[in-house]
Formats: C-alpha cells, structure tokens, sequence
C-alpha cells in the first residue's frame, strides 16, 4: 500500500536503541537512560494539587474549548510581560496547543503546501524538520554546529534555494547542539524575514533552563518580531510537566489565527482540568523553575566532570538539559550509531546518537540529563571503562 505522506518519513533512527536497551533490561542488565529528552521531575506540588481539584468538579469533564481557555491564555500573556516585557493579546496573539509537536505539526499545514520550500537548522529536533514534510513542503537544511555561522548559512541557504523560502524554524536555546543566542541575533533574523517576505516560528522549550548567567532571550522581545512570526513555549522542560502536553503559541495574529480556525475542525483542546493547573504554574511556579534549573546544572557538572576523567573532553552548555558531544577522536571512525551501541553495550548506558537529528549530527552524541547524580557519575564510570579507561 502507498500511505503518501508517511512513506517521507525515514526509519526512525532512536527506536534501533530503544529496542537494544530493553532487550539489555529484559536480561537484567542495569542500563542508564541518558537517552530521550523526558525529564524525570515531578511539577510543581501547586500544580497537582490544583489538576486534582479541577479534576473533581464534573463541569470540567466537558468539551473544552481548542485554543484554550481565556484565563490560561491570559495567564501565558501575561507571563511575557512579566519576563520579557512583551504585550500581546490574549484573544488574538495567544493559543494554547497540544504541546508543541501537535502545534506545530498543525501549524505547518496552515502556512506550507506541496511546492513550497521552508529553511531549518541540521541538526534539530526531528519535528522540526517533519512537520513540514508531512505538510508537503520541501525542507531546505541550514548547518548549525560550534563551527558554523548559522546566520550567514541562513543567508546563503536563502539565496541558493528555489522557490524562495516561505518559512523559517529556528530554535534557541537549541536542542540537540545546546547553540544560544543573544537579542542581536533576533534583531538580525526580524530584519532578514521582513525584508524577504519569510514567516518565524521560534521554538522557546528551553527558554528557563539557563546557565552561568546566561539568560535566553526571546524573538518576541524585538520591536517588529510580532508582524514576521510567532514563538512556542511549552509547559515541559520549564515547569517538568511533559506528560501533561500543554504549551503555546503566541505572536503574529494572522498566524495564530489560521492555526485557531484549523484546530476548530481538528480537536477541543486539553483536558480542562491541565489548563486550569497550568495557569498556577504560570502564575504562581517562577521559583520552581529556578529549583529545576539549578537540579540541571548540577547534572551537567557531574557529566562533564565525568567525561573529562575519561578523557573525553566536551564543552559544558549554556542551556538545555543536554549535552551534545562530539565523538572521541579514537573512535570517530565509527558513525553515532555505531557509537551509541558501543556504549549501551560496554558502559550500559544508552545515549541518543547524533545522526537521528539529520546527518550534520553524526560525529556526535546527545546525553539527556535525567538521571540523578549518583546515576550519572555511575554512567560515566562505565564510559571511562567503555573508553579504554580504568574504573576509579
């Protein structure tokens, strides 16, 4: 049978060590999961205990409505002006989305069509790629990596691609290869869309989970972003509520608009009782965020403590909750799968391997931080072992 759109997509490159990890745990080996991105944190105490209490009033058991309720809309409005001084319009320029891979999975069928060209980071979060894809646009991949110039390849790819690109995706904090940016890089990318005509979207999922003073800046923050394109933000990373699949779009209001008239034929939102929780998180959970911020960057250390005994020297990140590491130069003759499979077989831990984010992340792997410590320092003994190193 021809299925049409799924036959664009390619063998999904993480499920070849998921099966080994849980054939490894099915024999009872002790694997450590530095793999998928999920993290391990309970919400904030707040928040449960308000889905709790929404959950018991039977009004709220009903049909919701799909681009969320006006006080949880009201609630991420007002979040921006509080943190980045940005004024937006909860009836117009906010909508609330089935976490961000359904947003903008639907998204992308309001803006691209078959023949349209749309330009994104490799490597990248695989929906950031796909969700045009699956919308029939062709995907123009623009390199980003610690020795690239991801601006000037924008450039270029723009100039060197027809048709003319119709959309832009970027993502910063970036997750896999940990890129920040400063407000001038916005500047610079408002400018560039405006003048060519492009449409933003700025996925902002690790917009709280920065490091060392560096604080992420958002693409709403420049004067004029609001008339070229939209940003994400989900509940996931910052307030560890991934299950719950909640998140935003805000922005552009023709944008915002579309999306709202097709996800009127498509869903009736959240369960009730998660918005409802959610608008405690954004209103009451800052220094919860914080807590969760700190748990990472503890993480990191001890990672990237750990890998340098090993002798596997890799750049502490700014932002996220991963690491992206370049593949030990004794070993870089193997591709990341073949590397992550070494590790999930000689160090029992289990890692993400660069190439499942687009062949540019292939010299690398993605270590996600969610383990605790004590798990982490016990991976990182059995990657120095893995690495031809001694256990100390």
């Amino acid at each position: 049978m021809d299925f049409r759109r799924i036959d664009r997509l390619p063998p999904y490159v993480f499920s070849v060590v998921n099966e080994l990890k849980a054939a490894a745990r099915h024999a009872g080996e002790d694997i450590i999961d530095l793999g998928m991105g999920n993290p391990d944190l309970p919400p904030p105490a707040a928040v449960i205990d308000k889905l709790t209490e929404a959950a018991n009033n039977a009004r709220n058991h009903r049909y919701s409505t799909s681009r969320g309720i006006p006080k949880l809309r009201l609630a991420i409005t007002d979040w921006y002006e509080r943190r980045y001084g940005v004024t937006l319009d909860p009836e117009t320029e906010a909508i609330s989305v089935i976490g961000a891979k359904e947003g903008l999975s639907h998204l992308a069928w309001t803006l691209v069509q078959p023949g349209d060209t749309c330009l994104v980071p490799e490597p990248t979060y695989p929906i950031h790629t796909f969700c045009f894809a699956l919308a029939g646009a062709q995907v123009q991949s623009v390199p980003l990596g610690p020795e690239e110039d991801f601006f000037a390849n924008l450039l270029e790819a723009y100039e060197s691609t027809w048709p003319r690109p119709r959309v832009v995706l970027t993502s910063f904090p970036h997750n896999p290869t940990t890129t920040v940016v400063d407000v001038g890089f916005f500047e610079r990318l408002v400018n560039f869309a405006r003048e060519r005509d492009l449409m933003v979207i700025h996925d902002f999922a690790y917009a709280d989970l920065c490091f060392d003073d560096y604080q992420a800046p958002s693409f709403l923050q420049v004067p004029g972003a609001k008339d070229v394109g939209i940003e994400v933000f989900s509940l996931s990373k910052s307030f560890s509520m991934p299950g719950w699949r909640i998140a935003f779009m805000v922005g552009n209001p023709e944008m915002i608009g579309a999306l709202t008239r097709l996800k009127s034929y498509l869903d009736y939102g959240v369960f009730q009782p998660i918005q409802i929780a959610s608008i405690i998180a954004l209103n009451e959970c800052e220094d919860e965020t914080k807590v969760f911020r700190d748990i990472y960057r503890s993480r990191r250390d001890a990672l990237i403590d750990g890998l340098a005994r090993a002798g596997w020297d890799v750049p502490p990140p700014k932002a996220t909750m991963f690491v992206w590491a370049r593949i030990p130069e004794e070993f870089r003759q193997m591709a990341s799968l073949d590397f992550a499979k070494h590790l999930l077989a000689e160090a029992k831990v289990a890692v993400s391997p660069g190439v499942g984010f687009g062949r540019a992340g292939d010299s690398f792997v993605r270590f996600a931080l969610v383990e605790n410590e004590h798990r982490i320092r016990q991976a990182m003994r059995g990657i120095r072992r893995a690495l031809g190193g001694t256990d100390r």
